[in-house]
């Protein structure tokens, strides 16, 4: 009996068996070098503890998932109800207009998981977007919002694409989950590059997350970006291959990839603004 042929057979079914089971291969692979007695002994053994470990994971909380999300649009869509409302705080003209169509979005976007959650959604929470005075100028400082609305949409991105696997079950919910995470990529791009051309302290955010915390607005938001300078994928260090112009930079590693965060990362996140 050939177990990688078996491998291959269920992946037939499964396209993404190879991936479950990776970390384990080395183990399997193993097994040749032992005696043919007790390998055959041992196989229906590692085989049984093999697909547990690929195939035992609890169920998915679809409910507990949109509710997490339901948590964050909360967020966002009162904060940009409160800025635009804030007297003089955005100026006339294109910033209106846009912060106002990210109000929007982020208005849809609640009620959508509403809607979908019915008696289950969980109630707004109340906020302080001051983080307890760490911000106290955010809704009478125009360059302030812009760098926490920066630091929301980062966390919002990072926020879907943390919880796209446990919703590969529900294929509806999953498409809705992806496209909202679409649009929170836009609003991260878009309020970046809205602080770049405000120029400053900001002259040279780019449209993308480099490194660690670039937000420039201190350690508080440290947690939006945990992990973010990680220059390592699949096993394969980026900054050890070959660019036009030598080795890639850090930079450019950390760019290429957006990392996911964790529910508990979020909430946590989350909680920083919540009374």
């Amino acid at each position: 009996m050939n177990i990688f042929n078996i491998f291959d057979e269920i992946t037939q079914v499964d396209p993404e068996f190879h991936e479950r089971v990776s970390p384990r291969r080395t183990a399997i692979r193993n097994l040749a070098s032992m005696g043919t007695k007790v390998a055959a002994a041992t196989l229906p053994f590692m085989l049984g503890s093999l697909f547990k470990k690929a195939y035992g994971q609890v169920p998915t909380d679809v409910t507990g998932v949109l509710n997490y999300a339901l948590t964050l649009e909360y967020l966002e869509a009162e904060f940009y109800t409160m800025g635009t409302a804030a007297a003089g705080l955005i100026p006339v003209g294109p910033p209106q207009g846009a912060i106002a169509t990210i109000r929007d979005h982020e208005i849809a976007h609640v009620a959508f998981l509403k809607q979908v959650l019915g008696s289950d959604a969980v109630s707004k929470p109340e906020f302080d977007f001051t983080a307890g005075g760490t911000f106290g100028n955010v809704f009478t400082d125009y360059d302030t919002f812009l760098a926490l609305a920066q630091a929301f949409e980062d966390t919002g991105v990072r926020a879907y694409k943390g919880q796209a696997g446990l919703l590969k079950g529900n294929q509806v919910v999953l498409t809705a989950a992806l496209q909202i995470h679409a649009a929170e990529a836009r609003h991260a791009s878009h309020i970046r590059q809205m602080r770049r051309a405000r120029g400053g302290a900001a002259a040279a955010q780019k449209p993308w997350i480099t490194g660690a915390n670039d937000s420039g607005i201190g350690a508080v938001v440290d947690p939006v970006y945990a992990g973010e300078d990680n220059v390592s994928q699949a096993g394969v260090n980026i900054t050890s291959l070959n660019g036009i112009e030598g080795k890639l930079s850090a930079n450019a590693a950390t760019e290429s990839f957006d990392e996911p965060l964790t529910a508990e990362a979020v909430l946590d996140i989350a909680g920083l603004f919540i009374k």
